[in-house]
């Protein structure tokens, strides 16, 4: 299919005006844009969201995109379009159009719109819509080991510790303050394996209310007698076998 450019629109007047090039609320230009990137770059980077181009006109905050044909992204487009129910949407577009449907839902002059020139009409969240998904808040109570850098610990009314994952993602854990308090480590920058629990959603992946238990002491230590032992073994058994690296190739079906 030919590439095709998008423009996702906000329309919001619950500040008492409309949005202008001249007047953007900053956390409303703050939120939108975070919420869009991540609407496109869903579950698997589907767009590049480093090559923007973003537009403002009056009534609207508008972001367009440079022409994609990515087949997710565009499946999903469709599927928005066709049922407001989401079924077989990505995870992370099923979670960022509940949280507008959620916003516009709050009694706010508050819409989004997606428009292309591949979709029949603009895809439109507002009050007067029903965009959802049966299986996309399935939140359950686990037990997790977690490895990540600790960025910060501390807070004076609510301790938590700000945990940067593997993947990128921030990870905000509450902490007992005596455990905080009594650490004789300083973990900071540092990489750590922890151990939490919290809720987890099998369809987005994601973790909220999460607690901190401990942390657990992982370390990697190199047994040099544990290895000349397997050495040994290793000789032992091959010792009747002349030329190890052919027997294998023939093994494998080796013609060379």
């Amino acid at each position: 299919m030919e590439a095709q450019a998008l423009l996702i629109a906000l329309h919001d007047e619950s500040a008492g005006y409309d949005i202008t090039p001249d007047r953007v609320p900053l956390s409303v230009l703050r939120n939108f844009a975070r919420d869009v990137d991540e609407f496109l770059r869903g579950d698997g980077h589907d767009v590049d969201t480093s090559a923007l181009d973003v537009s403002v006109v009056n009534g609207s905050l508008g972001i367009r995109t440079f022409p994609t044909a990515n087949p997710v992204l565009m499946n999903d487009l469709r599927k928005l379009a066709s049922d407001q129910q989401m079924d077989g949407v990505s995870p992370k577009r099923r979670a960022v159009v509940e949280r507008w449907q959620k916003t516009a839902r709050g009694g706010r002059q508050w819409r989004v719109s997606i428009a292309s020139a591949f979709l029949p009409a603009a895809i439109v969240i507002s009050a007067e819509s029903d965009f959802r998904a049966d299986d996309a808040d399935q939140w359950v109570r686990v037990e997790r080991y977690v490895r990540g850098e600790i960025e910060d610990m501390g807070g004076h009314t609510k301790p938590n510790a700000h945990i940067r994952l593997p993947d990128g993602k921030a990870l905000l854990v509450d902490a007992a303050r005596e455990m905080l308090r009594d650490e004789k480590i300083n973990r900071l920058y540092k990489p750590a394996m922890i151990r939490i629990v919290a809720e987890y959603n099998v369809a987005t992946r994601e973790y909220r209310n999460a607690r901190l238990l401990e942390f657990v002491e992982h370390e990697s230590r190199f047994d040099e007698k544990a290895l000349d032992r397997l050495t040994q073994r290793g000789a032992k058994a091959w010792r009747d076998v002349p030329d190890a690296g052919t027997w294998i190739d023939e093994l494998r079906g080796s013609k060379e």
